[in-house]
């Protein structure tokens, strides 16, 4: 029976699927970093509060790239080269979401809008991340060999998430509320197709290694539509509402020792 357990142990008992998973998730994760410290570092004055947690936020995902590297060491596995159609950031980027490259090499300070894209860009994207953890803490967060990193990684997730929510709140209450709502709308609509797009690339590559049927391949190809449909109609209102988190996860991403040895 085809599972999302099946599926996924599939993928980790195969030396070069692990590899290239692990590869394509170090990959983003690190851009994720990259792209997060260069925000901090233009944050603009009026919003300088905001350049620790999004420090923090760069650190903790430089920090999963480090881990899924990490992973591929414990195999004595190098890192495979990312297909471009895999490239989930690169291609958000490519759509005009988020703040471009450019935009983030350049040494001057990014507006009080530029800030709202990136936050709304991120409360989109970390639900997605939120999500994807979540699911491999269930099947996994007990497996020997991949549970430790990936239940860390989906606190961190959680982090991400409630602090992205809280943020834009407060941003809300500041009278940036229908900037906020637009870029969210925006955003989850390109997000769902992007995302789309690269879990078909990824199993495609992954049933080339692992010499899946033509059926099986058709199947999940299917059930990738079949959520992309479901997403595109109902499911993005998930991407788009904003709740203050719960008070645990409140202030997750303020001040500690990462934050601060990432903005100095």
């Amino acid at each position: 029976m085809l599972s999302a357990r099946s599926l996924f142990t599939e993928i980790l008992d195969n030396d070069d699927s692990f590899r290239l998973f692990c590869s394509i998730a170090a990959s983003g994760e690190s851009q994720g970093g990259w792209e997060n410290g260069r925000i901090a570092a233009l944050v603009p004055p009026a919003l300088a509060e905001l350049a620790p947690k999004i420090a923090r936020h760069g650190a903790d995902e430089e920090k999963h790239g480090r881990i899924f590297n990490g992973l591929l060491h414990g195999r004595h596995l190098e890192p495979a080269p990312v297909p471009a159609d895999t490239d989930y950031t690169m291609l958000l980027e490519r759509s005009g979401i988020g703040l471009a490259h450019s935009r983030l090499k350049a040494d001057e300070p990014l507006s009080e809008q530029d800030i709202v894209t990136y936050l709304a860009h991120s409360r989109v994207t970390e639900q997605r991340a939120s999500e994807q953890m979540a699911l491999l803490v269930k099947l996994f967060g007990t497996h020997p060999e991949i549970g430790r990193a990936v239940r860390q990684i989906a606190r961190d997730e959680d982090n991400h998430l409630a602090y992205c929510h809280e943020e834009l709140l407060r941003l809300t209450a500041a009278g940036h509320g229908r900037l906020i709502q637009r870029t969210l709308r925006e955003c989850a609509a390109a997000e769902i197709a992007i995302y789309r797009d690269v879990s078909v690339a990824v199993m495609t590559h992954m049933g080339e290694i692992l010499r899946w049927s033509a059926a099986k391949s058709a199947l999940l190809r299917a059930g990738i539509h079949a959520v992309y449909s479901y997403e595109r109609l109902v499911g993005r209102r998930r991407m788009t509402s904003l709740a203050m988190p719960e008070p645990r996860l409140r202030n997750a991403l303020g001040g500690g020792p990462v934050a601060a040895e990432a903005t100095t």
